[in-house]
This record gives C-alpha cells, structure tokens and sequence, in this order.
C-alpha cells in the first residue's frame, strides 16, 4: 500500500472549511450552465466535453502525482468511476443542452436530491429514508419548480425537446449512482488522484467517440469557445470536484442532494444580476423554499461514516 491509500480514516475539518468547500461546489457549478450553452454554440458536445476533461485532467497532474500513487485495482475503480460520474452522464448532458434551455436542464437537474435518497437507500442499507431527509429534498424540489413556473408554459414538448429531457434524467441518475459509490468506496482515496484519474479516463473515450461521430461537425475554436472549455475545465470539473470529494466523508446524502437544488438557485440569481433576467415573485418564493430545503438538509443528523470493512473493499 502506498502514501495515497496508508490511511482508511477521514480527517476532521471544522465547519467554517466545510461550509466553504460547499459553497465553492454549488456557487461554480451554477455558474457552468450558461457557459456549456454558450460553448455548445461554436463546439460539437462530445468534442467540447471530451476537450474539457482532458484540460482538467492535465491541470491536475501536478497535484495527483504529488499525492503518490495507487495499486492498480483502485486506478481501475476511479476510471470506471470516471465514466459513470463525467463521461456517460456529461456526454447525455451536453446533448441534452442541444434541444432543451439551459435552465430546463437545470430545473431537471434538480431531482438529483430524490435519486440521491433513493439510490443511497438500495446501495447503503445503513442510509434510512426519513421524513425530515425526504422534507429537504422535497421543499427544494417544489422551490426549484416555482422558480421556472413560468417558462413551463412556453415550452413546445417537440420529439427532440422530450428526448433531451429524458437525456438528462438519465444523467442525473447515473452521477447520484456515481456519488454513492465513491461516498462509499473511495473516501480513502485522495481528492487530487481522484478527480485527475476521472476526468483523464472519461476524456479518451470522449474524444475517440467525437473522431468516430464528429468528424464531419463543424468545429470553430474562437476566443469564446476557449473561454468556455478553460473555464469550465478548471473551475466547473477541477475545483469543484476536488471540494466534492473532499465533502464527501463529511457531509450526509441529504445536505449533498441540496448543492444541486442551490446551483440552479445561483444560475437564476446570475441571470437577473448579470444578464437582465426579470425578478419576479416566483424567484423570491422559489428561492426562499430552496434555501429553506438546503437549511433543513444540513441541519439533518449526519448519517454514518463509510464503515472501514467498505474502505477494504476497494484496495
């Protein structure tokens, strides 16, 4: 065993660091929808997506190989768990985008809370559903639902705009199936090593699947496109991701649920400030029902640590 995996156990981190690793993961990551729609206007999806992760995983290596290594049996769990936690659901994501608004993507991003309870009861029976875990994700969800309420009725359910629903619901399954297994079999595993083995492993499929499918797509690398790639690369999947998986030893399923419910809170604040998006009642009590969800989920008891007989399991 080496440097990287000695230690099964999770440090203590007080509360000020953890709320602040939270914050960084949702204020980020609601920021990243606006961008993917932008980048998805001059980039092909698997073409734009595929180059992200590779920028992310290079801008790792530093950081991973300073952290040592891992056997070989766990590098392969992190690339298949790089699959299932970027390349397969992003890959749907980035498609999806192409049919639905980005803040459709992000209203039904926000059933993420209720796979996550669901799929965490199946796969940790030591996860119990409650009536206050349900509450939280259920007052988020009807928050997230009032913010969009009224672009519900301006939307044309065509062929391609169900399917892109349908796209992204898959998505969101398959990232709270990814987090469950990696809140329970990789808490031993740095952070760093991690998120760069993931973003490299899902990169080369990516990338090989845009030769195979993209090659006729037009592609134009404007100064716009660089942008997007670069910042969502670094700031959207390298940061974040390491804050994720930083947290999550150390914060419970439920308060982990609302950072999907808070993302799509930020992206509607970002676009009255920024974009001159209306402000409407529906936002104040939108938001005020999201942000009550996400208090309601982080004052929830936290469940049981990943037992060390789990941990085992993955060396």
């Amino acid at each position: 065993m080496d440097s990287a995996t000695a230690s099964g156990t999770v440090k203590p981190a007080g509360p000020l660091k953890v709320a602040l690793a939270y914050c960084t993961c949702f204020v980020l990551w609601g920021s990243t929808w606006s961008v993917v729609k932008v980048g998805l206007e001059d980039l092909p999806p698997l073409r734009f997506l595929g180059t992200r992760m590779l920028v992310a995983g290079l801008f790792l290596l530093p950081f991973a190989r300073a952290r040592g290594r891992v056997d070989a049996r766990t590098g392969g769990r992190i690339a298949a768990l790089g699959l299932l936690q970027l390349a397969v659901p992003f890959g749907l994501l980035f498609f999806a985008q192409q049919w639905i608004p980005s803040s459709w993507a992000a209203l039904l991003f926000s059933t993420f809370p209720l796979w996550l309870l669901l799929i965490g009861r199946v796969l940790m029976p030591d996860q119990p559903l409650t009536p206050g875990k349900l509450l939280a994700a259920g007052l988020g969800a009807v928050g997230v639902g009032v913010l969009h309420a009224s672009g519900v009725e301006g939307l044309e359910l065509s062929g391609k705009v169900l399917l892109g629903v349908v796209l992204t619901l898959v998505a969101v399954a398959v990232i709270a199936v990814a987090n469950v297994l990696a809140r329970r079999y990789m808490a031993h595993v740095p952070a760093q090593i991690l998120v760069f083995g993931q973003t490299l492993s899902s990169a080369v499929p990516l990338l090989a699947l845009s030769f195979l499918l993209e090659s006729g797509s037009p592609g134009n690398w404007t100064p716009r496109a660089l942008g997007a790639v670069f910042y969502l690369a670094v700031f959207g999947t390298a940061f974040t991701y390491l804050c994720l998986y930083w947290l999550l030893p150390r914060i419970s399923l439920t308060a982990l649920g609302a950072m999907a419910l808070l993302d799509t809170l930020v992206a509607v604040v970002l676009g009255v400030a920024f974009l001159g998006e209306p402000f409407t009642l529906s936002l104040v009590v939108g938001g005020t029902l999201i942000l009550g969800g996400a208090a309601l989920a982080n004052a929830l008891p936290k469940e049981t640590a990943p037992r060390p007989a789990d941990e085992g399991t993955s060396h």
